[in-house]
């Protein structure tokens, strides 16, 4: 039997880092969301295109939305690694 020590989540010094990466992470959510809202064949598309589930097509390229791939869209970014690893 094993006794995992987990780190203390409202210890002063994580409390600052989650405080700080808070605001990009639902500014990440927010504009993920508004891409599925909006236009999900296009949002849909584009993580399909860049995480290499779909073929490098010139049809397909159209739908490709190149401002979600903003470096500070975290969301969008981790969504598509993982499509990578698992698929």
């Amino acid at each position: 039997m094993s006794i995992f020590i987990l780190p203390i989540p409202s210890s002063p010094v994580n409390l600052k880092v989650m405080s700080l990466k808070t605001p990009w992470m639902f500014r990440s959510l927010a504009k993920l969301i508004t891409g599925m809202v909006t236009e999900p064949a296009a949002t849909v598309t584009t993580l399909l295109y860049y995480s290499d589930l779909l073929p490098r097509n010139l049809n397909l390229e159209r739908l490709v939305q190149r401002e979600l791939l903003h470096p500070e869209n975290y969301l969008f970014h981790f969504l598509i690694n993982i499509l990578k690893c698992f698929w």
